[in-house]
């Protein structure tokens, strides 16, 4: 058995560009990478806000192992009752918890006898108002230590400083804090001094021709005109932002942490 642990986070899927991309590379990536564990944000998935049921489906059917969420896990209310059941599907744990679903699970790796714990948590800045997202990570992080060193946290925020904090926070009690929710990807991957992997923010999976997946015009409008605007995603240049992480099984510490885009971006010379 390999003593390392190879973990591909997929970051937002924004809307049908989003699931139709993965659809489409997601099987050629893990044949190349050859993950042991996969994650994905589908907070965005189903119109770009929220995830239904097929969606769910859909990302299970591609080996997605398991389902985090955000501030939109609560949008489309038809997905609550599979909410409550599967554990695989996430949402934030510092949510009140009557609402349905769970934040965190322990969940086997194939073809290992260890297992992986992962962590759904939301921030507070300039978001809606929550409990203490630190506070969730130590309950959180203390029962999984119970079964297993191996922790990955989404911490799904707005503000890159909140980002930041918890990734000090957590630094030597988890594997890995990765940011989600602003769309954009951040070039700041390292590891931490203590072993913990951090990256401020994975970026997206959906349309790049686009602002934060939404269609350019609509976005612009909302912009100028400062009144909502139907939602509108956009199809054009999908691409799958991912990150991929290196885990020592025994101590649960990073050893190597990288972001990627797919397809890649071709350098162009101007002038």
């Amino acid at each position: 058995m390999s003593d390392s642990l190879r973990i591909l986070f997929i970051s937002d899927i924004v809307g049908s560009p989003g699931v139709q991309i993965l659809q489409t590379l997601l099987p050629g990536l893990v044949q190349k990478v050859k993950p042991d564990f996969i994650i994905a944000n589908g907070e965005n998935a189903h119109q770009g806000r929220g995830i239904n049921d097929q969606i769910v489906n859909t990302l299970f059917d591609l080996d997605v192992d398991v389902i985090t969420g955000g501030n939109h896990s609560f949008d489309k209310h038809l997905v609550f009752p599979l909410m409550k059941k599967e554990p695989r599907l996430l949402r934030p744990h510092n949510y009140p918890h009557d609402n349905p679903g769970s934040g965190y699970g322990v969940y086997p790796v194939k073809n290992h006898s260890v297992k992986i714990g992962v962590v759904n948590l939301i921030g507070r800045t300039f978001l809606s108002p929550v409990h203490d997202p630190f506070d969730a990570a130590d309950f959180v992080i203390g029962k999984i230590k119970e079964e297993t060193p191996i922790i990955f946290v989404d911490m799904h925020a707005e503000a890159t400083a909140e980002k930041m904090a918890m990734g000090w926070y957590l630094d030597g009690k988890v594997s890995a804090v990765i940011g989600t929710h602003t769309h954009i990807p951040t070039g700041d991957a390292r590891i931490l001094p203590c072993g913990t992997g951090y990256l401020t923010d994975a970026g997206m999976t959906g349309s790049f021709d686009s602002v934060l997946g939404l269609e350019t015009a609509t976005a612009i409008r909302r912009f100028r005109l400062g009144t909502p605007q139907r939602y509108q995603e956009a199809v054009g240049d999908p691409r799958i932002c991912y990150v991929l992480l290196e885990i020592d099984i025994e101590s649960g510490s990073c050893t190597s942490i990288s972001s990627h885009i797919l397809p890649e971006f071709e350098s162009k010379k101007h002038g």
